[in-house]
């Protein structure tokens, strides 16, 4: 009797968290502007973290910095030269073996934009979804007329910052319909104004850019693939050895 009245209160417990959870989710994706898109990043694929590192010095780190990276460790592990990287990656006169600054004062930032810009170094692992919420972040900026920059994002709402890939992307507009509380729930981006590129190549600019941060935000994770795969080889090859040995020691007991 009493194991069953625990059976019931622990089913009556699951079932009001899971109600809650489909409760509360509708109402979190709206907020958010719908459920993260898949980045498909691969720290494998070193051209994706090449052209990310490109991308960011050009169009982000002119207001964020990446202050747990240098740009020498960058060079070893995207196999850059020293030169590729000063000349094409460091536009702060940092020192090769230094820390990645911001090119923007943070007072400029917090006069024009009401907030420092923040530090990008863990964005991928302080994010829930990683890279694919920062993908999904950078294709989900559109005109707001009602911000003081003019624009918002449906990822971020009420971002402080403008697009900085505008002119890639183009110009896009947020159209949203009404919910079942009457709420505005976001439906779909129209383009206003076309980007130099096509959507497919942005969504290569997008899903570059969250790689390069994905591998930021942990950049021993590019040798730890390497060697887990021969990790892997040599635990398989020790457990076919214990398995013959264990043949060998069992063969005269049977």
């Amino acid at each position: 009797m009493t194991e069953t009245i625990m059976q019931q209160t622990r089913r009556s417990i699951v079932g009001f968290v899971l109600g809650l959870g489909l409760a509360l989710a509708p109402a979190a994706m709206a907020a958010g502007g719908g459920a993260l898109q898949a980045s498909s990043t691969s720290l494998s694929d070193r051209g994706s973290l090449q052209n990310g590192a490109k991308l960011f010095f050009n169009y982000c780190s002119g207001c964020h910095s990446l202050k747990l990276m240098r740009y020498s460790r960058i060079a070893e592990d995207l196999g850059l030269t020293e030169d590729q990287v000063m000349q094409n990656l460091n536009f702060t006169g940092a020192k090769f073996g230094e820390q990645i600054p911001r090119s923007m004062n943070p007072d400029d930032g917090k006069a024009w934009f009401g907030n420092a810009a923040p530090d990008l170094s863990l964005v991928a692992r302080a994010k829930a979804g990683g890279p694919d919420w920062i993908y999904t972040y950078l294709k989900s900026f559109y005109l707001d007329p009602t911000r003081p920059l003019g624009w918002n994002n449906t990822t971020f709402p009420n971002v402080s910052m403008p697009n900085p890939l505008w002119e890639l992307q183009g110009v896009q507009t947020a159209v949203f319909k009404t919910g079942p509380e009457g709420e505005h729930v976001f439906d779909r981006f129209e383009l206003h104004q076309p980007g130099t590129l096509s959507p497919a190549e942005f969504d290569v600019v997008a899903r570059d850019i969250s790689n390069f941060l994905r591998y930021a935000a942990e950049p021993a994770a590019l040798k730890r693939h390497a060697v887990g795969v021969w990790v892997i080889l040599f635990l398989a090859l020790f457990t076919f050895l214990a398995w013959l040995l264990k043949q060998e020691y069992w063969k005269d007991v049977h």
